[in-house]
């Protein structure tokens, strides 16, 4: 049976009320013959992404699926996520756009120095859902977003991986029907979903409708809609 090794933040994780994406396609009759291991966990910087690589290498996947970065976006945008991600953790250094490169570039390194694997890099989906708004906070993650998945494209087409172009695709979904700006990154509002999620045993779609968002939960994790699309992203990678 073949493997098919997944690596990223909550995003990737989909725990509570982050839509299991992974799950979903683990589920698709066309999977039957992979075995799919989930190593995304909540919090992770591409730093700490990298620290775990060994777990995933063990595996000896097949394929891997790499979507990482999208804490070291918010923890540079949100004093709150830096305290959190970062200052809590005791990382080595701020996260950068250099830093990120050097990590995302390790991580792709060592999976082609030490198994097989063939490698796909996803682009970052945006945090928000208002790619033309003037708010500083929403500016800031649009332009960073932009600018980390540059990195990712560019890490992709100079080592020959497979790119998911997920960003381009909520992009344009974005531009044609803009949705609410992403202004605070606060733990509170999503220990308050979680409590949704988990105690009222609300749906993570339920919890974004009222929260206003179209493709994520909280402007950060996916909902169903948005998870989908990733998948059938995804799928087309690994059925080639």
């Amino acid at each position: 049976m073949r493997t098919v090794a997944f690596i990223g933040s909550s995003t990737v994780a989909g725990k509570g009320q982050a839509f299991d994406w992974v799950g979903q396609l683990e589920k698709r009759p066309e999977n039957k013959e992979f075995r799919f291991h989930n190593f995304g966990r909540g919090g992770d910087l591409s730093y700490l992404a990298l620290k775990r690589l060994p777990k995933v290498i063990k595996t000896k996947p097949d394929k891997t699926v790499i979507m990482i970065g999208g804490n070291d976006v918010l923890a540079t945008v949100f004093k709150s996520a830096d305290r959190l991600l970062v200052r809590a953790r005791r990382l080595p250094g701020k996260p950068s756009a250099g830093w990120f490169a050097e990590n995302l570039q390790c991580i792709v390194d060592d999976l082609k120095s030490k198994t097989n694997t063939q490698i796909a890099l996803v682009s970052l989906p945006p945090f928000g859902e208002a790619p033309g708004s003037n708010a500083p906070e929403q500016m800031m993650l649009n332009r960073l977003v932009v600018q980390y998945n540059i990195i990712i494209r560019n890490t992709a087409e100079k080592d020959s991986l497979a790119y998911i172009p997920f960003y381009e695709e909520m992009d344009s979904l974005l531009v044609a029907s803009p949705g609410k700006e992403l202004s605070i990154a606060s733990p509170l509002l999503i220990c308050r979903d979680a409590i949704r999620y988990f105690v009222l045993r609300q749906s993570e779609d339920k919890i974004g409708k009222k929260n206003g968002w179209a493709y994520h939960v909280d402007g950060i994790h996916l909902n169903s809609i948005g998870g989908n699309i990733l998948a059938n992203l995804v799928q087309e990678f690994i059925d080639h």
